[in-house]
């Protein structure tokens, strides 16, 4: 009951700030159609716009706006695709739905990027191994990595090196997937790669070796700031949950 009286409070506290500076009175509504969420909004966004020039209040400011409206991005490329048909705009949207586990229209996206004097662009052919992966098209990312390779020897990226990895995990090319994976523990910024090694290791009878990564995971993690840490939270906790 003392934290619904103090809710009620805080959003009677901000409608009227509303009111008297003078604010878009869309935040009325924000705030009160979402008591806690659209109070913290206002507070950053509005009563303390100083703290939106720190970093970390850019990044309260990034993720409240995240919580508000977590298709923004999609939404202004899809927009912006909408507008005029570009390659860039078209990798932009494809991208976007990457992010948003929208696979089938990424493949779609990339496949049509992928066209005449850019049928080997690097990046338009990571992408829709990516999209491809995505999907469960275990050959074809590894089609496509190939290719990718073969048509750009000079391109280097840690993230389709692991991909690759992964796709020949899949695959069950255990002895190329196990070179890869050992590759890439030796010079991977970050623990994606340590973790999937430990996955590769777990499901293919080494589970001592596993374990012993995914502990290297967490206690690396543990000496690491705070912004590594929340930047992998996800494979970490995936990490902590392994341990035995």
């Amino acid at each position: 009951m003392p934290f619904l009286i103090l809710t009620i409070l805080i959003q009677v506290a901000f409608v009227i700030h509303v009111v008297k500076t003078g604010r878009n009175t869309t935040w009325i509504w924000i705030v009160l159609m979402l008591p806690v969420a659209g109070a913290l909004a206002y507070l950053i966004l509005e009563v303390l716009p100083d703290a939106g020039n720190t970093r970390t209040g850019r990044r309260a400011k990034q993720k409240v706006s995240q919580a508000l409206n977590p298709d923004k991005d999609l939404n202004q490329a899809t927009r912006a695709y909408q507008r005029a048909d570009t390659v860039e705009n078209a990798m932009n949207l494809a991208n976007s739905c990457l992010d948003k586990g929208l696979y089938q229209e990424a493949q779609k996206l990339f496949d049509k990027a992928l066209q005449g004097p850019l049928a080997d662009d690097p990046h338009l052919m990571f992408g829709a191994a990516k999209a491809e992966f995505g999907l469960g098209n275990l050959s074809k990312t590894k089609e496509l990595l190939d290719k990718l390779i073969e048509s750009n020897p000079d391109f280097k990226d840690q993230d389709a090196h692991l991909l690759y990895a992964r796709s020949l995990d899949g695959l069950q090319q255990i002895n190329a997937a196990q070179h890869e994976y050992e590759a890439l523990y030796d010079y991977y910024m970050g623990p994606d790669a340590m973790f999937y090694f430990a996955e590769f290791l777990a499901a293919n009878n080494n589970a001592d070796q596993a374990q012993s990564i995914y502990s290297e995971i967490v206690t690396a993690a543990a000496d690491q700031n705070r912004h590594y840490r929340e930047l992998h939270a996800d494979i970490i906790r995936k990490a902590r949950l392994k341990l035995h």
